[in-house]
């Protein structure tokens, strides 16, 4: 008997190791989960009280453009009675039908307070506005850049920051393809290299390149399509993610920028791809997001983390409603913030994002997004790969 009472104790014993052991392991494999949830990344939170109102009762419409100039003063381009219903511009109809609203001229500047200290823009003597402005640039010297998608969009423009017209290139309904030299294709986005003075040119909605001009004369000095190719004007179809990648861009190029190490950024956004360049159009390097996104595309805008080496890439993807976090050396994405909705941190089209003197992000929203938004640089941390709303923590 005593023998038996003997075995059932050790065998209770050797049970309990064993799920002793098991319980441990468990423990051990959730806290590895865990910490393959999270990643090193910058923190964000959404700052629901800036910009401040507008004033004059003027709303915005879509806004598809943005850039933070050497003053960290905020610039935006957005298609206001374009895009504007009757009944939200009710005072400014023959006759008015109601006090409120107008529509806010297409330019708009705010200091880092979110202050407006410069409104401007839209049709004048000696320069055809686009017919859907899209895009704004400042340069290193202060000029003011702006594109545009419509139909007949075939020029880009260039003016002071009070709005002084300076030079157009290229006319409207003059696009003759993708390898002429003289005009566009429903620009995307535009910018500047203060060391050599070329303006890259994201072209575009129509056109399949990336293009670059002299900066004060427009004259262009070269372009290329995808991986360096030159440009095909030829139709893909509608985009495969199972398909081989495509060999042109597909419409819309939409975003270029040139990193400090020289690098240039190209946005391939209905190929869900950001394709990567030396300065001279030779193919370096390219990754996908959100392979299988279908109808707008996942990469629509990017703007690079303030540090010297700018170790991290922001990118909008308007489809998915986020702000994806890249590692710009590999082109991993780590982390993603943002969602779909109407409330501050969510997103309805969030179509371009650019970055301040201090790491802070701002944002536009198309379609029936309408706004623009900042999201305050809280450091570097702990982060879910998935953060959701980046909503301020209390």
């Amino acid at each position: 008997m005593i023998k038996l009472k003997r075995k059932q104790t050790l065998g209770a014993a050797v049970v309990a190791a064993i799920v002793g052991l098991a319980v441990g392991q468990f423990v051990l494999q959730q806290k590895a989960d865990a910490q393959r949830a999270t990643v090193q990344a910058p923190i964000f939170e959404v700052d629901p009280f800036w910009p401040k109102p507008l004033p004059n009762s003027w709303l915005l419409g879509m806004a598809i453009g943005i850039w933070v100039d050497d003053q960290d003063h905020v610039w935006i381009i957005h298609r206001g009675a374009a895009t504007l219903h009757n009944n939200e511009r009710g005072a400014e109809l023959n006759p008015p039908i109601a006090a409120c609203c107008r529509a806010a001229p297409p330019v708009l500047v705010f200091d880092p307070e979110g202050n407006l200290v410069r409104a401007w823009g839209g049709p004048g003597p000696g320069y055809e506005w686009p017919a859907s402005n899209h895009g704004v640039h400042v340069d290193y010297k202060g000029n003011v850049w702006i594109g545009g998608n419509g139909e007949k969009d075939a020029h880009l423009l260039k003016f002071t920051k009070d709005g002084k017209f300076l030079m157009q290139v290229g006319g409207s309904g003059k696009n003759a393809g993708s390898n002429n030299a003289e005009n566009f294709g429903r620009v995307a986005k535009i910018w500047v290299d203060p060391k050599t003075n070329e303006a890259y040119i994201a072209d575009g909605y129509l056109n399949k390149r990336v293009a670059v001009l002299d900066a004060d004369t427009g004259t262009m000095k070269r372009y290329w399509g995808a991986y360096g190719n030159k440009p095909d004007d030829t139709n893909l179809g509608p985009y495969d993610p199972k398909a081989p990648p495509a060999q042109q861009f597909r419409n819309p190029v939409h975003c270029v920028e040139r990193s400090n190490d020289g690098l240039v950024y190209v946005c391939d956004r209905a190929n869900n791809r950001l394709q990567v360049f030396q300065p001279d159009g030779k193919f370096v390097k390219e990754a996908f997001y959100a392979k299988d996104t279908l109808a707008a595309g996942s990469t629509w805008d990017i703007a690079f983390s303030k540090d010297p080496v700018q170790r991290f890439i922001f990118m909008a993807d308007g489809q998915n409603e986020r702000v994806r976090i890249v590692v710009r050396e590999t082109l991993e994405e780590v982390t993603a913030f943002g969602d779909g909705g109407r409330q501050p941190g969510q997103f309805y089209g969030v179509h371009s994002i650019a970055t301040d003197s201090k790491g802070n992000i701002y944002t536009t929203e198309t379609y029936e997004g309408k706004r623009l938004q900042k999201f305050v640089n809280k450091g570097m941390g702990e982060v879910a790969r998935e953060q959701g709303v980046p909503w301020p923590k209390r």
